[in-house]
């Protein structure tokens, strides 16, 4: 069993739709465990956060960067970075903004440099971008073009009933298969290596 945990900040409730959809995408895959913690809170759950395979973390882009609920808990995980907690896990994260850009770009980064600075290895969203997927690119996957992760727009005047749209939703969903295929790809990796390095 492979243990997949998706750390979100939300402020109005899309980014939330957002977690919940990558969590899905994650649950699909046999043999995955899946636990959805609210960054507010995620620190209570320490030793969940330690177990895991891989760690996907969610935030709203505000003012060009992460939600100060999200940069709060990424402040608390100082103390994995002298003891290397998190070492090789995997990490990969998504955001939504009111903007087309937002600067939702800039959030990503944060997200993948906070793993890079506990020693984790970041997924990619892995797809192309889906203006170029489709002539339909409303409704195709990944239809803003990110890469480092998965990133939506949700109109201001829209609640999270309504938005983001249900293809921004599909691409979360796509990034949390894509995170639990990675993660028992590096679990049985891992174990393979270890049985090689045991006969040598």
């Amino acid at each position: 069993m492979v243990s997949i945990v998706v750390v979100a900040h939300s402020g109005s409730g899309h980014t939330w739709v957002l977690a919940e959809a990558v969590a899905r995408g994650a649950g699909s895959v046999p043999g995955t465990e899946v636990h959805l913690l609210d960054a507010d809170v995620a620190h209570e759950q320490w030793d969940l956060l330690d177990a895991a395979g891989a760690i996907v973390l969610g935030a709203p882009t505000y003012m060009g960067s992460v939600s100060a609920g999200m940069k709060a808990f990424m402040e608390k995980c100082s103390r994995c970075y002298r003891s290397r907690l998190w070492q090789d896990k995997l990490g990969a994260g998504f955001t939504n903004a009111a903007g087309l850009s937002g600067d939702k770009l800039n959030t990503l980064i944060d997200l993948a440099l906070f793993a890079a600075q506990l020693g984790m290895h970041w997924i990619n969203l892995g797809l192309v971008n889906g203006t170029l997927a489709t002539t339909d690119s409303p409704d195709a996957l990944n239809r803003l073009g990110y890469f480092l992760g998965a990133a939506s727009q949700s109109p201001v005047d829209l609640g999270p009933d309504r938005a983001p749209p249900e293809s921004d939703r599909l691409t979360a969903e796509h990034l949390g298969r894509r995170v639990a295929e990675a993660a028992h790809q590096w679990a049985l990796g891992r174990k393979a290596y270890a049985e090689l390095r045991s006969r040598s």
